[in-house]
């Protein structure tokens, strides 16, 4: 009977593993191929192991890391670099800033942080921020979810969305 118990779990293990293998996989792409879930993980001593980058941004592209970030704060008037992405945000803070921009009902731009330490470091050096996520609107560093949640309560932030497209803010 211990035998039978102990095959009955292990199977269920390994279940459990192929489903959240197979729900990953058919997350890979969000929003016109920005983000991509790899599973090779370089090394990377700043983040903890579950965090660390596991993707570039497609090599062949004759941006510099730069000019991909300057050209992703211009183009999308709210702009996430974040652990995740809005779907499947991988960190609490991560999670609290999408849920706060989603109460405005704005299309969000967004880039999987982790998937690269090349760009997440361009990143770092493009706002002089250390910490993710990083959050900019209309091309305007703005900061991380603690200050967002911080203008959302006292209304600072309804203001500064008002004019990006698809606002209504949700109650």
């Amino acid at each position: 009977m211990a035998a039978a118990l102990s095959s009955k779990f292990l199977k269920g293990i390994t279940s459990l593993h192929s489903l959240r293998s197979t729900r990953l996989a058919s997350a890979s792409v969000y929003q016109h191929g920005m983000m991509r879930y790899s599973s090779t993980v370089p090394s990377d001593s700043d983040t903890h192991d579950d965090f660390k980058p596991t993707q570039k941004v497609p090599s062949g592209s004759t941006d510099s890391l730069k000019d991909i970030v300057e050209n992703d704060v211009k183009e999308n008037p709210v702009m996430i670099y974040m652990k995740g992405v809005p779907e499947a945000p991988q960190c609490g803070f991560s999670s609290l800033a999408v849920r706060v921009l989603q109460q405005y009902n704005v299309p969000i731009g967004a880039r999987n942080i982790l998937e690269d330490q090349e760009l997440k470091n361009a990143v770092k050096s493009f706002s002089h921020w250390p910490t993710f996520p990083q959050i900019f609107i209309k091309g305007e560093f703005i900061g991380g979810s603690d200050i967002i949640l911080n203008m959302h309560k006292e209304g600072e932030l309804e203001e500064k969305l008002k004019d990006v497209s698809g606002n209504q803010k949700s109650q």
